[in-house]
């Protein structure tokens, strides 16, 4: 007659703490990739700033506001008649019209060497720069954002950056190693896209947000 022979405690101990390790593991490696990518997004808030100035130094002007781009860089100027050289980038943060400043910045930054991706303006669909959760960013003035993005004297600085897709998890961590860890106060706000608002100050986990920063 056979006996059925079930675990020891010392396996079952054993079992426990392999599951555990497993499970840890997981969450690391999960934690890992998160800072990865709120470090990917957070460059994108750091970089494109600092390639703004350093055109504006090499040019005396800034890039999109830039009027003599054929002769700086070989680029092409905005052709809205509104959009004058100002010191101020106008157009949507999220232009894909070749007439705006906001969109043709891009195109001046890559010619310049500031940064990479294709030049040609008339192929939105690859022109326009990404962020790492597959985004659109966009960079203009604080007052084409006024009223049409935020409300009306949220941001105390003259330009904005904005990046779109990043879900309410990467938004806070971006607050909080950028900015104040606060969604409705300081220079970056936490934002529901297409909704007119000051910011969201505990955004959900789950949802995705544009997160727009002053400079």
């Amino acid at each position: 007659m056979n006996k059925q022979q079930g675990f020891s405690l010392i396996e079952l101990a054993i079992v426990l703490v392999i599951a555990g390790l497993l499970l840890a593991g997981v969450m690391r490696g999960q934690e890992l990739i998160a800072n990865a990518k709120v470090k990917g997004l957070a460059a994108d808030f750091r970089n494109i700033p600092t390639y703004l100035y350093g055109y504006q130094d090499r040019f005396r002007v800034l890039p999109g506001d830039d009027h003599a781009a054929l002769a700086h860089v070989g680029g092409v100027n905005a052709a809205s008649t509104s959009q004058e050289q100002d010191g101020l980038i106008q157009g949507a943060w999220s232009s894909t019209n070749a007439n705006d400043e906001s969109y043709v910045i891009w195109q001046h930054l890559r010619l310049a060497g500031f940064s990479t991706g294709s030049t040609d303006i008339t192929n939105a669909q690859q022109y326009v720069p990404r962020n790492s959760e597959g985004g659109q960013i966009g960079l203009t003035s604080v007052s084409a954002l006024d009223t049409a993005v935020v409300t009306a004297g949220t941001f105390n600085n003259v330009h904005a950056m904005c990046s779109d897709g990043i879900s309410g998890r990467y938004a806070l961590q971006l607050d909080t190693m950028l900015d104040d860890g606060v969604g409705n106060t300081g220079a970056m706000r936490l934002l529901t896209k297409g909704t007119v608002s000051g910011g969201i100050a505990s955004p959900q986990a789950a949802s995705s947000y544009l997160v727009c920063m002053s400079f």
